[in-house]
């Protein structure tokens, strides 16, 4: 216990250098970058099922557009 005692300035001091660096973050920091984060990502991206949507609408209209090109061939000649 005295060896902590004895070495308790030198701990206080290292603790304070690394929350002034921020190299040790608290919870409450993790959890506004968090937030952060996950606002820039909805913003930037897509959700994947409206993806999977989008992708499947555009399956439809190249379906329509071959039915159109097909009836308009085969009407022409």
């Amino acid at each position: 216990m005295e060896q902590l005692l004895q070495y308790s300035p030198i701990l206080v001091a290292v603790m304070i250098f690394l929350i002034q660096q921020r190299i040790v973050v608290t919870p409450e920091q993790l959890e506004k970058k968090h937030r952060e984060i996950i606002e820039d990502v909805e913003e930037r991206f897509v959700s994947i099922h409206s993806f999977h949507d989008l992708k499947d609408q555009f399956s439809e209209i190249k379906e329509k557009i071959d039915r159109i090109y097909d009836y308009v061939i085969q009407n022409n000649m």
